[in-house]
């Protein structure tokens, strides 16, 4: 059959229009995954922002928490410094020490016998006669036993802040003497289980050996109205060991616990040990050691560290700058507490050194 002009101009104009709708597609096409693609491209470079943010907020927690340490170990220590220069001046020059708001009238006490070898001698207390007064160390030790005996550390902390106690405890200081009531030996030295009130508001209730703690205690210091070289910025209101002892001292396992004041942590200071639990040698850290620390926010982080007689393996050499690093955090192990590298040295309950 033959197309006529007319046939032809039709067939040419429906060609034309499928090539317009054809190149009308690809022009949409082509715009469509350019916009895709810049889409992608605006993701990639979102998601590497939000990655290095995340990352920078990371490595400034971690280098604000080893700082922190630090921070807190350089200003002890300057506090430390500056408390020993103050030992050190002649008697006129040395502050006077803040006297309690109310004086407690002083009470006549027997003369307390002192060993000839200046060694720690228990004066074992006569109780029977309940008529006492509140202020005798006869009364005091037979009202704190049974609270030490239960452990009830609420009790014992109202009893150990009461005047009568902190004027007991610190009419010992100086003479390596303490007060004690419970069971005895042959020669009226502590043996079985007792209680003792040292100087400095210091007490101990477990089992003893001929006159040394030995077996299983509790040892219990308070810091009231204190501030020294063992506690320098006063957040630590009480310090205390549970656990085994031996001629006297920590020995075996048991755990260390302080009592610290939160409110006086500043966020500049950050972290403060508060419990370290693990094997002890003659009051020294001996062995797998757990510790954690508290923040001024209350925020509690757990630690490990590895020690033995009281020197701490180090989880990384920081001789460079003087310091060590003995405690890895327990969720992050390229997270550590650094000590000075002076320091290292003796690490464990040091007021119970002798």
């Amino acid at each position: 059959m033959k197309l006529t002009d007319s046939d032809n101009d039709k067939k040419w104009e429906e060609e034309e229009k499928r090539a317009e709708n054809l190149l009308q597609k690809t022009v949409t096409t082509r715009v469509l995954l350019g916009v895709i693609a810049v889409l992608l491209i605006f993701i990639l470079v979102l998601l590497t922002i939000v990655v290095n943010r995340r990352d920078s907020r990371q490595d400034k927690a971690d280098s604000d928490l080893q700082q922190s340490i630090t921070d807190y170990d350089r200003e002890q220590r300057e506090r430390e410094e500056q408390v020993l220069e103050e030992e050190k001046q002649p008697e006129a020059d040395k502050p006077v020490p803040e006297e309690p708001e109310e004086e407690v009238e002083e009470s006549e006490e027997e003369e307390e016998p002192v060993s000839s070898d200046n060694e720690k001698t228990a004066i074992v207390v006569d109780i029977e006669d309940e008529n006492d007064e509140a202020y005798t160390k006869e009364f005091i030790l037979k009202e704190a036993y049974p609270y030490f005996a239960d452990n009830k550390q609420d009790a014992i902390w109202d009893l150990a802040h009461l005047k009568r106690y902190v004027k007991l405890s610190k009419g010992l200081e100086g003479t390596g003497d303490y007060y004690y009531q419970g069971d005895v030996d042959s020669e009226g030295k502590p043996h079985g289980t007792g209680l003792a009130i040292y100087e400095k508001n210091s007490y101990y209730f477990g089992e003893w050996s001929h006159g040394t703690r030995n077996g299983k205690g509790t040892w219990f210091r308070f810091y009231i109205n204190q501030k020294n070289k063992s506690n320098a910025m006063g957040v630590y209101m009480a310090h205390s060991y549970s656990g085994d002892w031996s001629d006297d001292l920590p020995n075996g396992e048991g755990a260390e616990h302080y009592d610290v004041d939160v409110s006086k942590l500043a966020s500049t200071q950050g972290r403060i040990l508060q419990n370290v639990v693990g094997p002890f040698k003659n009051g020294l850290y001996n062995g797998d050691m757990y510790a954690n620390t508290v923040d001024y926010t209350g925020n509690i982080q757990e630690w490990d560290g590895i020690a033995k007689e009281g020197v701490f393996t180090l989880w990384r050499d920081m001789s460079a700058i003087g310091e060590c690093a003995v405690w890895r955090y327990v969720d992050d192990h390229s997270v550590c507490l650094d000590i000075d590298k002076s320091e290292n040295k003796n690490q464990g309950i040091r007021e119970l050194l002798k």
